[in-house]
């Protein structure tokens, strides 16, 4: 009888298993030193696992360096099945050596479709991760790629190895890039978005770029390259901290103008030196997104003031079609003008269904919160309302009888 599903949390106890009944596996050793894994048996019993379709394992903080990592790759090769896998191998001691022949064994895993590699707080560095890229530009067949690459030592020469190397997969369809934490500047982010220019057929992207200093030219050269991938249907970029600034904030909006498809879009931009002049630009440049429905955009911890704050609100009511919008502010310089031009400005957006306000710490006072609930009001489509505030006037309850309303103090 076929397992369709099957947990363990002892190697040992998936040695002993029914290998052939196995479709689906999660094997999780979070936390403990699992010895030698060519001697540990996992090769042999996988490549007994002929009906082997999705796997996950779990050997994070397991004191895996090197020579652990191509043994787990040389094991990995056996499953000539799998379709669907992941591998978490986050805070260990796994270096350029290990990934290399890790990555060049999940070539030979030639049905892989999706795979999903976590490999935050290791060694790896710019030459592992652009051999990384090389190895897995081999798995033809490979259409969904999620690689964490959190705090690695990578700097520009290997976050644009990385994205050179993988561009030569032309199924890839979904990509997920991790690369918070690195030494990431200016040359790399514009690097990377110039090999992103070649992934012509991908539909879903994200990028984490936070806590690198890409500043303002590597945002805009980042986002100006994305401008190709015209197949974009969700986009997700975190750039927070690396001040960026209003010229960064302006230069890279606009290139997403020819990403027609754009229809989910998440920017996250907190603590990254923008003031109005950033927020009015970056407003312009999201008005093109005719066919944007769901938008988060966070922009905690900026300069922004009235000016910015109302602009921005005014800009996003050309979102003709936008229906989810998440606007966080916190910690701006909005006060009670900035507050009551938003609530004017999103009344205009006329499918909006569900919003969530987050404006704590922009010296609103009573009078713009309650400016910015009567405007409000006038969203006669908006069913779902959070508001963030730091006071909050017990009249909004009135003012919105029919909408599932929550307020945060």
């Amino acid at each position: 009888m076929i397992n369709q599903n099957k947990y363990f949390i002892k190697l040992q106890d998936f040695l002993s298993s029914s290998l052939q009944s196995h479709q689906v596996i999660h094997i999780v050793q979070d936390g403990n030193q699992i010895g030698s894994i060519a001697e540990s048996g996992l090769g042999s019993a996988l490549a007994n696992c002929t009906n082997l379709s999705n796997l996950t394992i779990d050997f994070s903080d397991s004191l895996i360096g090197d020579k652990g990592a191509q043994d787990l790759g040389s094991a990995l090769a056996n499953c000539t099945n799998l379709s669907n896998l992941k591998l978490y191998l986050s805070s260990n001691q796994i270096g350029a050596l290990g990934i290399s022949g890790l990555g060049s064994a999940l070539a030979n895993c030639i049905n892989l479709s999706t795979l999903t590699l976590h490999l935050y707080g290791n060694l790896i560095g710019s030459i592992g991760a652009t051999d990384l890229g090389s190895a897995l530009a081999r798995c033809i067949n490979l259409s969904d790629l999620t690689l964490d690459l959190y705090d690695n030592n990578i700097d520009d020469e290997g976050v644009i190895g990385l994205g050179t190397a993988l561009s030569n997969n032309d199924n890839l369809q979904n990509l997920a890039f991790y690369l918070n934490g690195n030494q990431i500047g200016e040359i790399g982010a514009s690097g990377l978005g110039t090999a992103l220019q070649k992934y012509t057929n991908l539909s879903k992207l994200a990028i984490d770029l936070s806590s690198n200093q890409i500043g303002a030219l590597g945002a805009s050269g980042l986002c100006s390259a994305l401008s190709n991938c015209t197949n974009l249907s969700n986009l997700t970029l975190n750039l927070f901290g690396n001040q960026i600034g209003d010229k960064g904030a302006s230069g890279f909006g606009s290139g997403f103008a020819r990403c027609a498809n754009l229809s989910n879009l998440i920017l996250l931009l907190q603590q990254n030196l923008i003031g109005d002049e950033g927020a009015s630009g970056l407003g312009s440049s999201l008005a093109n997104y005719s066919n944007l429905s769901n938008l988060t955009l966070d922009l905690y911890g900026n300069q922004i003031g009235a000016i910015g704050v109302s602009v921005l609100g005014f800009a996003l009511a050309k979102c003709t079609n936008l229906s989810h919008l998440t606007l966080d502010l916190y910690g701006n310089q909005s006060g009670a003008i900035g507050a009551q031009g938003l609530g004017s400005a999103l009344a205009n957006c006329t499918n909006l269904s569900n919003l969530t306000l987050k404006l704590q710490q922009n010296q609103i006072g009573d009078q713009g919160i309650s400016g910015l609930g009567l405007a409000l009001a006038n969203c006669t489509n908006l069913s779902n309302l959070s508001l963030f505030l730091r006071h909050i006037l017990i009249e909004l309850e009135k003012l919105y009888k029919n909408i599932y309303l929550k307020y945060f103090l």
